[in-house]
């Protein structure tokens, strides 16, 4: 994480933390990595292999959309103190714009809004190349952990 800006996380983020709550999770049969965690971003990966392809040798869009909603839920619960909350997805959407065939795509999640009983993030996903093949917006609810308050 970077030190000259300061961080959206309520607590700190960990990657081998990260990458292990994905173990025997749809993540790991699919391959994504959470590689990265910035002040105001999470960034993860997918390879573009057999794993994700639809039959048109081609990244799935449910692929993408995994990706996608991992890396906003990652976020959404980073963003709150998991003593009183945890997040979970209401909605997800994406926008396939470009057929990604190799190499990985990469996906960065940021915040839109937060509010006290919903979030909304930003998730792109590009090609090795760099090229943007899915734009997707994900919606969380806040939820109070039962007992807490």
């Amino acid at each position: 994480m970077q030190k000259d800006q300061q961080s959206i996380w309520f607590s700190k983020p960990n990657l081998e933390n990260m990458n292990a709550m994905c173990k025997n999770t749809a993540c790991e049969a699919l391959g994504i990595e959470i590689t990265e965690v910035g002040p105001d971003y999470i960034r993860g990966t997918m390879p573009a292999d057999t794993r994700t392809f639809q039959p048109f040798g081609l990244v799935h869009g449910g692929a993408n959309v995994l990706l996608a909603e991992t890396l906003g839920s990652i976020g959404a619960n980073l963003l709150v103190d998991n003593s009183q909350f945890y997040c979970v997805g209401q909605e997800v959407n994406a926008n396939h714009l470009r057929g990604v065939r190799s190499g990985k795509v990469t996906g960065t999640a940021k915040l839109w809004h937060a509010g006290k009983s919903s979030q909304v993030w930003n998730i792109e996903l590009h090609d090795d190349s760099g090229k943007l093949s899915c734009i997707s917006r994900l919606t969380m609810a806040v939820v109070p952990v039962p007992g807490s308050k």
